[in-house]
């Protein structure tokens, strides 16, 4: 059975997202983030990514990881492209062409755009938003993320979809990475064929049922 390693608020979620896609049975093994503890090591500590016992899983101490078998994955977008390859149906690439450009996509998502909607999120996530540091952090990285914007939103003009003609593992992956600058309506009403194309990412049965299980997760600890 899949193991997925990590808590639904976290970028495990884009994990927990891609396995009800599929419909696949797996065993969830929460994990914290150690920042989110006052002493991760103390012997009370619940599981987090300084845990020994984790860093036997991933020794680079982030979530998510999976085990699937015998096999150890980490990174969560390279971890939907394995499960789309091995369990995808049309999530997956039908052909080498497709597979090609779900990974160029996925590796977009990553270079191009995350380290910006990153920042954004974790402003919010330290409640700076309101802040001049953060509003700065927010606007720099709003800028940056002009140009990549345009280009996805340039390749939608006509499209339902990233790749084909159905929701595939490309979509799933920008959908996540995007949601982390959805705070940033702006950024969203300039980009019609996102917005909409991320909405219907997001009326997903799977998604809905990952951001309710999400939901009932504690922010503090």
């Amino acid at each position: 059975m899949l193991t997925i390693y990590g808590v639904y608020r976290s970028r495990a979620s884009r994990v927990y997202w891609m396995a009800g896609e599929l419909g696949l049975e797996f065993q969830s093994v929460p994990v914290l983030q150690a920042r989110r503890l006052a002493d991760p090591l103390a012997p009370e500590a619940p599981l987090n990514t300084h845990s020994p016992d984790f860093i036997a899983v991933n020794p680079m101490g982030q979530i998510p990881s999976i085990k699937d078998g015998a096999l150890v994955m980490h990174e969560s977008l390279a971890i939907n492209l394995y499960l789309a390859r091995k369990y995808g149906g049309p999530l997956s690439g039908q052909t080498v062409e497709e597979d090609g450009l779900l990974t160029m996509w996925t590796v977009w998502a990553a270079a191009e755009v995350e380290p910006q909607t990153v920042k954004i999120v974790l402003t919010y996530d330290n409640g700076l938003e309101d802040s001049e540091g953060g509003k700065q952090t927010i606007a720099v990285a709003c800028r940056s993320l002009r140009r990549p914007l345009a280009v996805l939103e340039s390749h939608l003009a006509g499209r339902q979809w990233i790749v084909g003609e159905r929701f595939t593992v490309a979509d799933l992956n920008i959908a996540e990475v995007l949601r982390y600058a959805q705070s940033e309506e702006a950024l969203f009403q300039a980009h019609p064929n996102i917005k909409a194309w991320i909405e219907r990412c997001q009326s997903r049965p799977a998604y809905k049922t990952m951001q309710e299980t999400r939901g009932k997760e504690p922010i503090e600890v």
